[in-house]
């Protein structure tokens, strides 16, 4: 009667870890291959261009 309570419980806990990595590894995959975050992490590398080349200017022209 032990043995099979103990091999019970294991196998629910593997099926409840189981689920548990798959939850997350879905979830962290959505969150970093989402196309709104890239989309949103192209528009901050053009704004950054753009404040680099804005400071280029103003110490270029500073220094004058």
């Amino acid at each position: 009667m032990s043995h099979t309570t103990t091999t019970t419980t294991a196998i629910r806990n593997y099926f409840i870890l189981a689920t548990t990595v798959i939850l997350m590894s879905v979830g962290l995959t959505d969150t970093f291959t989402n196309p709104h975050r890239a989309a949103q992490q192209d528009k901050f590398d053009q704004y950054g261009q753009y404040v680099g080349v804005g400071l280029v200017a103003f110490s270029q022209k500073s220094l004058r």
